[in-house]
C-alpha cells in the first residue's frame, strides 16, 4: 500500500487529557463534608447532655453503693431502709418535676414510684412500712436491687 493512498498516517497522534487532580474536590465533596461535620457536632453536643443529664443517676447509685457498705458493716437495718428510701426521694425530687415528691409517705410513695418504674417492677412494701415499723422485714437485699434498678431505669420527665 502506497503511504500516499492511507489518509489514516497523515493524522496528527492523539492528545491524551490531564489527568484529573483529587485536589480541590467537586462542590458535592464539600457539602457533604459539611453535613457530616455538623451531624458529628450535633451527636456529640446529644451526647454530652444525655451524660450530663445521667449524672444524678450515676451519684444515685454511688451513694446507694454507700450506704449498703455501711449496712454491712452495722448491721442496722432499720437505718439501712431509712436511707434507701430518703435517697429514692432525693432522685425523684431531681428526676420527677411533681411538687408532691417531696411530701408522699407510705401507700402514696409506692404509688409514685410506681408510676415512673421500669417495666416488671413493684415498689418494696418495705420502702412503705420499713421505717415506720419497730423491725423491718428482712428484704434488705433485694431493697438494694430494687432501688438500684430504680435509680438505672425510672422514667424521668423533663
Amino acid at each position: 500500500m502506497n503511504p500516499q493512498s492511507d489518509p489514516l498516517a497523515a493524522l496528527h497522534p492523539l492528545r491524551e487529557p490531564a489527568a484529573i487532580a483529587l485536589w480541590p474536590p467537586a462542590p458535592g465533596w464539600w457539602l457533604l463534608a459539611l453535613l457530616l461535620m455538623v451531624l458529628l457536632i450535633a451527636a456529640a453536643l446529644w451526647l454530652r447532655r444525655r451524660y450530663q443529664m445521667g449524672a444524678y443517676r450515676r451519684q444515685g447509685l454511688q451513694q446507694l453503693s454507700l450506704i449498703r457498705a455501711r449496712w454491712q458493716t452495722s448491721d442496722d437495718e432499720k437505718r439501712y431502709v431509712a436511707e434507701v428510701n430518703a435517697l429514692l426521694k432525693a432522685v425523684a425530687m431531681r428526676a420527677l418535676p411533681e411538687p408532691t415528691v417531696a411530701s408522699a409517705s407510705g401507700q402514696e410513695w409506692l404509688a409514685l414510684l410506681d408510676a415512673h418504674a421500669p417495666k416488671d417492677w413493684t415498689a418494696p412494701k418495705l420502702l412503705a412500712t420499713g421505717p415506720y415499723s419497730p423491725a423491718p422485714d428482712t428484704g434488705a437485699e433485694t431493697l438494694y436491687d430494687m432501688s438500684a434498678r430504680w435509680i438505672r431505669e425510672h422514667r424521668a420527665e423533663s
